[in-house]
């Protein structure tokens, strides 16, 4: 069965996450995705763990795309850009605004080219405004949009960065949406378009807290805010191994189920606990009792069957590893092997999505050295001859980094 986005060409000149998470999704579902490397190479070819000149980052971000480079200074990489733009669907760029324009691939241009493509842009800020000109990476948009602000503040005022690039993967995800809705646009009108999504705004559209940061008016006292759930407590069973609830131990309902579940019916009638107010001032007398019991409790599986009888839902404490070692991730193909173009393989998370009908998505391919598809993209797509690939080679306009065996 084919694939929903079979057919599709997009030319991907993003780089390290946004973008190419993007990308990936795109080709995952089935678009043809060819990746626009400079010379210098993306910066997450460098990073380790690596091997046989393959970082498993990169391999993450961009298996299953074709790879061509090209020196996007000298005007005959430009020309190339423009032959190739005949044939796509979709551009995406990361660059800060005006980068593309610079480099003669700004939207009006390849849009007198191409009117039906869909040009996809994602930075920091926004273009025209007076941000645009900042540097913008996901630890600066963290702290600008107050995700660390709000991840400090809900443990007693200690700041630091989250290891994972939320801005990034954010903005990828919403900026495929709009790749997909400016597709569908295009099949009903005709037109392509230009769309633009920014990291800071991402961060606030994402944010399901951001409602009650803008809450200006009073509320009344003791009630829980936007579920509070930074209080959700994380619990040690009796095997030393860790579970978290989803649910605030002071909220109506939920507090009577968790003393349901652990035996403490006659806290639910104690004074100190009579309403949500008076939960939340003896919050630390709860969730003694909740320690408490966990302790009793030999394992994960254990307490998941005692809490579930109550309506509580309960997570496991796991490594990634472990979680992508479990029964369910087997059971899913969650985790997929890919070439590490020697004799072993690297592992990568399988794209999530199930179609009814079938359809064949997920990832495909391996992941490629730089310029290693130029050839192959450069002549299918603008009938190129050997002899042309090689003197753009050696003009500096195409390269290449593929290791010898």
């Amino acid at each position: 069965m084919a694939a929903p986005l079979d057919g599709i060409v997009v030319l991907d000149f993003s780089r390290v996450l946004a973008g190419p998470h993007c990308g990936r999704a795109l080709a995952d579902l089935g678009a043809r995705v060819i990746k626009i490397e400079p010379p210098a190479g993306d910066l997450t070819r460098f990073c380790y763990p690596r091997r046989n000149s393959i970082s498993s980052y990169f391999a993450q971000q961009n298996t299953g795309k074709d790879n061509i480079s090209l020196d996007l200074s000298k005007p005959e990489a430009t020309d190339i850009i423009l032959g190739l733009v005949e044939h796509a669907d979709v551009v995406i760029e990361n660059f800060r605004p005006g980068v593309m324009k610079r480099l003669g691939l700004d939207y009006e241009r390849l849009a007198a080219i191409r009117p039906e493509l869909v040009y996809a842009s994602s930075n920091g800020y926004g273009t025209g405004t007076s941000w645009e000109k900042r540097r913008a990476y996901a630890p600066v948009i963290g702290a600008e949009t107050g995700l660390i602000k709000s991840q400090g503040d809900a443990r007693d005022g200690q700041y630091f960065n989250d290891r994972h690039s939320h801005a990034d993967v954010y903005t990828a995800l919403e900026l495929t949406v709009a790749v997909l809705a400016a597709l569908n646009h295009r099949h009903t009108t005709g037109r392509g378009q230009q769309v633009e999504v920014t990291m800071a705004q991402t961060m606030l559209y994402v944010n399901e807290h951001t409602h009650d940061a803008l809450w200006d008016e009073p509320v009344p006292e003791g009630v829980i805010r936007s579920f509070q759930p930074g209080d959700y407590q994380v619990l040690e069973l009796g095997d030393g191994s860790s579970v978290i609830v989803s649910g605030h131990p002071a909220e109506g309902g939920t507090f009577e189920f968790f003393m349901q579940a652990i035996g403490r019916e006659d806290a639910i009638g104690d004074p100190r606990f009579a309403d949500i107010a008076s939960r939340r001032k003896n919050l630390s007398d709860i969730n003694q009792m909740l320690a408490d019991h966990a302790k009793t409790i030999p394992d994960a599986v254990a307490y998941e069957e005692i809490l579930s009888q109550h309506n509580l839902a309960v997570g496991q404490l796991r490594t990634v590893r472990e979680f992508a070692e479990s029964e369910w991730s087997a059971e899913t193909g969650a985790i997929v092997e890919v070439s590490d173009r020697g004799d072993g393989v690297v592992k990568i998370p399988q794209a999530p999505w199930r179609f009814s009908d079938g359809a064949d998505v997920g990832i495909h391919g391996t992941p490629r050295y730089r310029g290693e598809d130029n050839g192959t993209v450069l002549s299918e797509l603008l009938g190129l001859d050997s002899a042309t690939l090689h003197q753009l080679e050696e003009d500096g306009v195409l390269s290449s980094h593929v290791p010898r065996r």
